[in-house]
């Protein structure tokens, strides 16, 4: 089992890079376009970073349940631990709305508003952290 969860934590961190860094991407994208800048690479970029990050969420998810019925369900933790991964899972399907956005050149938020928005899977993770490791309840 050490294995499996070598891998499952090697898959999260892998989808949390992408999910961290996608959103500067849309600052980038927004910020540049309202510049005049060619941003179509950007596009690319981030369309390929969704596909990436999406492979290492499942990866993560399946691995997570392999672990999850290897080692059993016990302790409130977990519960709250999945709490938060589902609100991951939810941050995730919104930044393919917005990736969707801005395939079709209709994103129109500020890159403020994306630095923002940059900030919300670290509220989300850090929990998840603390629910891991410290197992307080």
């Amino acid at each position: 089992m050490l294995w499996v969860k070598t891998f499952h934590i090697l898959a999260m961190t892998s989808w949390m890079a992408g999910i961290f860094y996608l959103p500067r991407i849309f600052v980038h994208y927004v910020e540049g376009r309202e510049a005049g800048q060619d941003v179509a690479r950007l596009e690319i970029m981030a369309r390929k970073l969704f596909g990436f990050m999406t492979i290492m969420a499942v990866f993560t998810l399946v691995l997570g349940l392999w672990l999850w019925l290897g080692y059993g369900f016990s302790g409130a933790w977990l519960h709250a631990k999945l709490t938060f991964v589902g609100l991951l899972i939810g941050y995730h399907y919104w930044c393919k709305l917005y990736l969707n956005k801005m395939q079709a050149g209709t994103l129109d938020r500020s890159g403020r508003y994306f630095r923002l928005f940059n900030e919300l899977p670290l509220l989300i993770f850090i929990p998840i952290l603390i629910f891991v490791v410290v197992k307080p309840f």
